[in-house]
């Protein structure tokens, strides 16, 4: 069982996405009106510079946004728009909305059953959670060429899902150890954060790979 959580932590991070969100607003709406020639001619060394604080700026507001998902996941205040969702659409869409990688380009192969998954949840709120999932181990693979999502042979009223490259999903089949899944990893904001809680508010949990490969995790949720 979970512990019970600090009410007091909600409105915290409540606090800060407000004491944060209003400097940036501005510090963001300067940086626009200076690209856009408002207090004169910029130079084109300007210009990039301004173009970079812009891009810093624009990562910022979108870390405030997870912050305030955190928040609203925490005091159980987000809103859920549940029905009768096929996992396997949510995660089609959520392998549309990766973002691309700044190196190279790793895909990601979805091998799913032929029958509907069904789950009782929100589906955009899912593609979101898988969507932050497969993006943070697909950009921890080195030397792998592709990213599976693939689902394991139904057991009872459970769905289950394994992400990782090969290597990975091979040890998962020779390693029944499912630890503690990574959340707290560099590099993705509070995205995996809001992610397990997405899938928590769901029912569902989700582990790491054996052997604390950070390439690999595997999703369960309840059938609906």
């Amino acid at each position: 069982m979970s512990e019970p959580i600090d009410p007091r932590w909600p409105k915290v991070l409540s606090l800060a996405v407000h004491e944060f969100r209003t400097p940036m607003t501005v510090v963001s709406g300067y940086i626009r009106m200076l690209l856009k020639d408002r207090a004169g001619a910029i130079t084109d060394q300007q210009r990039r510079l301004l173009e970079e604080a812009e891009k810093s700026c624009a990562r910022l507001s979108a870390l405030v946004a997870e912050v305030s998902e955190v928040s609203n996941l925490e005091a159980g205040t987000l809103t859920f728009n549940r029905q009768q969702t096929d996992l396997h659409a949510a995660i089609s869409t959520a392998v549309t909305q990766l973002p691309p990688l700044p190196d190279r380009e790793i895909p990601v192969d979805l091998e799913l059953s032929g029958a509907p998954a069904l789950v009782h949840g929100d589906p955009v709120r899912l593609a979101q959670a898988f969507a932050s999932i497969i993006a943070a181990l697909r950009r921890e693979l080195v030397t792998a060429d592709r990213m599976i999502v693939r689902e394991a042979a139904p057991a009872g009223g459970t769905l289950e899902l394994r992400i990782g490259d090969d290597d990975t999903l091979a040890a998962m089949e020779g390693d029944p150890d499912r630890p503690t899944f990574d959340e707290w990893r560099g590099g993705v904001g509070l995205s995996l954060i809001v992610a397990r809680r997405i899938l928590a508010a769901h029912d569902g949990q989700i582990h790491g790979a054996p052997g604390g490969r950070k390439t690999g995790a595997i999703v369960t949720l309840p059938r609906g």
